[in-house]
């Protein structure tokens, strides 16, 4: 409930107070995040992987340098709506509960499934309108400079962008009460996605006939694609929107199987997508 009896300077003070929390966790959110991919997958891990990496070019230094500043402010960015979420709780307009287990487990694991969930579907829409050629330029130019992604890539948005990205938490929040750590876990592992959707190492697990071992779930392929064609591939965690509207490159089976040193066998493309194709073709 709007708590009306809270006056300005009592506001002002709790977010003088609350937000160096904010920026401080969406900083090394981000650092951890991006950070941890490039340190683990592109430094440590990169001779062990060297047979599964996608492009033969590395990104270069001048390139990883733009993204991190482009993506600090990205972070100032989310924690400038952070700040938003915790005056809104605390003004009564949001609710957030400290305890997961406060309207039970069965909610919490509900309330995690549901923030991911319909950010795919936010990101899905929001990512192919900000391909439109009038928005382009304003919205998403900025995050294709980096034809050749790095980790470092995740958060490197035009500041539209990063707002377009930013206000899914609050909206979403207006509909779901979500507790802390749903929040924590969603946003944990919507940065860790997105940093090892940019390594440019296929990490994920492969069939025997050359198809991702998950299909269900967008590889390090699929997002390699998008970047380097620009024109399909636009879902963020699942492959379910490029689907059923016919957006799958429709070459990404073979390149998955070229990424992981196998040879396709069967269809290059999911029945889902080719169904979908077919369709838009009559």
């Amino acid at each position: 409930m709007f708590d009306a009896c809270i006056d300005h300077a009592t506001l002002a003070r709790f977010a003088a107070g609350i937000y160096p929390f904010i920026l401080q966790s969406d900083l090394y959110r981000y650092l951890v995040g991006a950070g941890g991919t490039f340190l683990v997958i592109n430094t440590l891990l990169a001779g062990w992987l060297a047979k599964r990496k996608i492009r033969v070019e590395e990104p270069s230094w001048s390139q990883m340098g733009r993204e991190i500043l482009a993506s600090l402010r990205t972070v100032l960015i989310f924690s400038l709506i952070g700040l938003a979420i915790a005056v809104s709780v605390r003004l009564g307009l949001l609710t957030v509960y400290e305890n997961p287990a406060a309207r039970g487990w069965p909610y919490f694991v509900l309330n995690v499934i549901v923030l991911i969930v319909a950010h795919d579907a936010w990101f899905y829409w929001t990512h192919r309108i900000m391909h439109r050629p009038r928005l382009f330029r304003w919205f998403h130019r900025l995050h294709h400079r980096s034809y050749n992604p790095s980790p470092w890539t995740a958060y490197a948005f035009d500041a539209s962008e990063a707002l377009v990205n930013a206000i899914y938490l609050p909206l979403v929040m207006i509909l779901m009460p979500t507790s802390i750590l749903a929040a924590f876990i969603f946003t944990g592992h919507m940065m860790l996605r997105n940093a090892i959707g940019h390594c440019g190492y296929e990490v994920f697990p492969a069939r025997a006939d050359g198809r991702p071992r998950f299909d269900w779930l967008t590889t390090v392929t699929h997002h390699d694609l998008h970047h380097a064609r620009a024109r399909t591939n636009f879902g963020l965690y699942f492959t379910f929107w490029d689907r059923a509207m016919g957006t799958e490159d429709p070459n990404y089976y073979s390149e998955f199987a070229r990424s992981v040193g196998r040879t396709l066998a069967g269809p290059a493309v999911s029945s889902a997508t080719d169904r979908t194709s077919r369709k838009a073709a009559i």
